[in-house]
């Protein structure tokens, strides 16, 4: 199996912590907070109110929960319009009140069933990447597990953006992809190679900032390393006079030939 496709593997185990399991070691006090106002809850997002040490936050996940049933109520970490639409509200919540904003994001990709569809899936991630833009408190993203295609994304429109070691982060499923390209879904460790979705690859890219050590994966001593991390890195942005400006550059870099050539 290739290197790339066995990080598949790896982001995929259900053994890996979930979004709730970051927010229950990392955050203290946190208070859930539901519904989009619109239509309803989706349990695919968790998020509300917590504090980081001495720093209140708002903290939403994308969660894909451990056992069979979690993962069912959960609908597989995959995102219906109203998820996105509740991560949204509370952001701008946070925005209203000063408090910067972290993201778990592991998810294959939004919903793509016929009721997502009707009710405006696609729209609800372009309104959360347009308002993301230009949303004027601390925004940190961490790649936990899978970061599929604009479900990932609609949650990644961030000043900074972390990835775990063994997370991966695409456009499109290995599976999907093979499938496109080749018509064959068994293709998948090949298509895992072209899209460059390791962590590796995404920082080289200038995709991510930083990539985050599985060692001690679920202790204590994670836990805390990666509880200090965002403290520290939240204070620095708190002081960024420019910080929509700088965003707004990260993501313009993306791509460009500068970026290509320092990495190549």
């Amino acid at each position: 199996m290739s290197e790339a496709y066995e990080r598949v593997k790896l982001a995929r185990d259900s053994r890996r912590p979930t979004g709730l399991d970051y927010i229950r070691q990392i955050f203290h006090d946190f208070l859930e907070l539901h519904g989009d106002r619109r239509y309803g809850d989706d349990p695919a997002v968790v998020g509300g109110v917590a504090w980081l040490k001495d720093l209140p936050v708002t903290v939403i996940a994308l969660e894909k929960g451990h056992t069979a049933r979690e993962r069912s109520h959960r609908n597989f970490g995959m995102p219906q319009p109203e998820g996105y639409r509740k991560a949204l509200r509370l952001m701008k919540q946070a925005e209203k009140f000063g408090r910067p904003v972290v993201c778990f994001v592991d998810t294959s990709g939004a919903y793509c069933g016929i009721g997502a569809e009707e009710r405006g899936q696609g729209q609800a991630i372009a309104e959360n990447l347009l308002e993301l833009s230009t949303l004027c408190v601390p925004v940190i993203s961490i790649l936990i597990g899978e970061g599929g295609s604009g479900g990932a994304l609609a949650l990644a429109l961030a000043d900074r953006v972390w990835m775990l070691q063994n997370a991966v982060y695409s456009v499109i499923s290995p599976e999907g992809c093979a499938s496109i390209l080749w018509r064959d879904a068994e293709q998948a460790e090949a298509a895992a190679e072209c899209l460059k979705l390791t962590a590796e690859d995404a920082k080289s890219l200038g995709v991510v900032e930083r990539i985050l050590s599985e060692r001690d994966l679920g202790k204590k001593e994670f836990y805390d390393r990666l509880r200090g991390l965002l403290w520290e890195e939240l204070r620095e942005l708190s002081g960024d006079m420019d910080l929509v400006q700088h965003r707004y550059e990260r993501f313009r870099r993306l791509g460009s030939s500068a970026v290509m050539g320092e990495n190549v």
